[in-house]
């Protein structure tokens, strides 16, 4: 299976920026087309008090800080000028949607106004493909799917019904708990098929796609969630992808690019489990021979000669 899409992260909160501009950016689409990726997803519109447009509503709410460049139509141009799909994720309040008292009605009335903003500026952009729901839920998040829900309403009927994206995570040994302490224990895989059957049916008609991301579980146990999300999604017409991850979970230090072999395999589990497409988080830092990490520019090489057919066996 190849990577076709990737999230772009700009507005993060645990992996460095790059501090590029428009020349190192192109750059870096140059590259990602040389590899068939077709599709980039903004992974938050903004955080906090960053913001990567712009944004009058952010700056009044939020009191934002002005944003040296507007990735957001950054984004675009290159995506125009690359003949590839752009998904605009939404705003990050930067407000646990996990806990008990987290307000949704204020969360949504924020977001859609931000959403509003951002269609009449960029909407008419022939890029402008659909939208990515930025809350990354792991299962029994009520707060984060009834915020899914009205959002998906509004940017659908906004939006003249454009694919909606999300990227939730699977309750695996590897994921974090709201302490930051890694789980330790992944969770059944029955327990997971109960939990997202009754997700996904809430979230039928209204999200399009579903790509979990593949890095919180152990890759020997990645097939059997593989192969249970897309029976899940084939029962609620739902397009399932995978977010394989170009980060190792395993290194004592987060994050780095990832070990080849690893990819490798959670691709070919991937394709094996039937999933229509690979999207990655996230190639400008872990895959790009442009990354600030050195060890991405050869992962870059080793997934060049992998789709390319040219990886040589060699023997004692």
């Amino acid at each position: 299976m190849r990577i076709t899409a990737t999230f772009l992260d700009e507005i993060s909160h645990d992996i460095p920026h790059q501090n590029w501009g428009l020349e190192e950016w192109d750059r870096d689409f140059q590259a990602m087309k040389a590899i068939g990726i077709d599709t980039v997803v903004l992974i938050r519109c903004g955080w906090k008090r960053q913001i990567t447009f712009p944004s009058e509503v952010l700056k009044r709410e939020k009191s934002a800080f002005k944003p040296s460049i507007d990735l957001i139509g950054m984004f675009l141009y290159l995506a125009e000028k690359y003949g590839m799909k752009f998904f605009c994720g939404t705003y990050d309040s930067g407000n646990p949607w996990w806990h008990d008292d987290y307000q949704v009605e204020p969360e949504v009335q924020l977001m859609t106004e931000v959403n509003d903003e951002i269609w009449a500026k960029y909407g008419k952009s022939p890029a402008f493909a659909g939208w990515y729901l930025s809350q990354e839920i792991a299962g029994d998040d009520t707060h984060a799917t009834e915020c899914y829900r009205k959002m998906a309403r509004h940017l659908k009927d906004m939006s003249g019904n454009l694919p909606i994206l999300i990227s939730p995570g699977i309750k695996g040994a590897k994921a974090y708990n709201e302490n930051m302490e890694k789980l330790g224990k992944t969770i059944d895989p029955a327990d997971h098929e109960a939990q997202w059957d009754k997700i996904m049916k809430s979230l039928q008609g209204l999200v399009d796609i579903i790509a979990f991301q593949d890095g919180h579980v152990e890759i020997e146990l990645l097939p059997i969630f593989l192969k249970i999300n897309k029976k899940l999604c084939d029962k609620y017409g739902i397009d399932c992808w995978t977010n394989t991850e170009s980060f190792d979970r395993d290194m004592p230090i987060d994050f780095f690019p990832i070990k080849w072999d690893k990819l490798r395999c959670k691709l070919e589990a991937a394709e094996e489990a039937g999933l229509s497409r690979a999207m990655t988080f996230e190639f400008s830092h872990f895959m790009s021979p442009n990354s600030c990490y050195i060890q991405a520019h050869g992962l870059y090489k080793r997934y060049q000669e992998y789709i390319n057919g040219e990886i040589k066996e060699f023997y004692l």
